[in-house]
């Protein structure tokens, strides 16, 4: 029974997913700078960074395989320099979908080594459609990266969105991108099923904001550029969730019954946090199962 309900699970995912990527041809990528040389770019799936300099391109995402002409084409208006460098946050397709085409430029990927294991693992639903949008270097813990000026810091976090979560900060521009460790202004997706995790994530948002200051400007995975502020209040609301969770968990509810109590999310329901994957429900969930386990 267990396992079928996984095997249901990883179907919603999937489809979900699907659903989302569909209808790519009305989708207009928009571009922010947030630095003299770092830019935000917003389209269908996880948001991008781009750092242009002298040294060529450097990408983080690449959301999924039907946009990158579009992408492309976007970041050329920027800079006419060859992409050198992408660097995946995580294995889902809405950030490496992508890499194959990115790759067939010359592109080199970097990901931390549980992205290469799933992306490259026929039998994961996160693997790669072929090989050739495999990373091929990948690391574990931290990486540096010094281009265009700037010193970015690739760092691990462990079991918080999935098992293989890396941030990169630009010391110089002071930008983070945090991957899928912010969901901006509605509810997270934290991936049990590939290796997530409700304490891991929370430990990943505190790492973070030690690294950064009120200055600092965010790329989250999803949602509008962000700061500080927004990803410290992020923070609560998942530390809130978890208490209230863990109370219900103390007084025997049943995961049916605390899916059904919209009270425990209605301060971030009456926010307008619920969005088309993650439903307020479905966050309850989550939550329910990951502190259960």
């Amino acid at each position: 029974m267990k396992l079928l309900k996984t095997l249901c699970a990883s179907y919603i995912i999937l489809l979900a997913f699907s659903t989302y990527a569909q209808d790519t041809q009305e989708v207009v990528i928009e571009t922010q700078q947030l630095s003299d040389h770092v830019y935000m770019l917003i389209g269908q799936g996880g948001n991008i960074g781009v750092c242009v300099g002298e040294d060529g391109i450097f990408m983080i995402d690449d959301q999924y395989a039907p946009l990158t002409p579009k992408i492309l084409e976007t970041i050329k208006k920027i800079s006419n320099k060859p992409i050198q460098l992408l660097v995946n946050t995580h294995c889902h397709g809405d950030h490496t979908g992508g890499n194959e085409n990115m790759a067939n430029t010359g592109t080199k990927i970097i990901a931390q080594d549980n992205v290469y294991k799933r992306l490259s693992d026929p039998n994961d639903r996160n693997s790669a459609p072929s090989r050739k949008g495999l990373p091929i270097i990948t690391f574990n813990d931290k990486l540096n990266i010094y281009i265009n000026n700037e010193h970015v810091i690739v760092f691990h976090v462990e079991h918080a969105h999935t098992d293989g979560d890396a941030l990169l900060y630009f010391t110089e521009s002071n930008v983070l991108h945090t991957g899928d460790t912010f969901f901006n202004k509605r509810y997270p997706f934290i991936d049990l099923d590939s290796g997530g995790s409700v304490n891991g994530y929370i430990d990943a948002v505190k790492k973070a904001l030690i690294l950064i200051d009120d200055d600092t400007k965010i790329i989250p995975g999803h949602g509008p550029q962000s700061n500080k502020k927004e990803y410290q209040f992020f923070l609560s609301m998942l530390e809130d969730l978890k208490a209230k969770i863990l109370a219900e968990i103390a007084n025997g509810k049943t995961e049916d019954e605390v899916a059904a109590n919209t009270n425990l999310t209605k301060t971030y329901d009456d926010l307008g946090y619920s969005w088309a994957f993650i439903n307020s429900e479905r966050m309850r969930r989550t939550l329910y199962k990951g502190l259960k386990e």
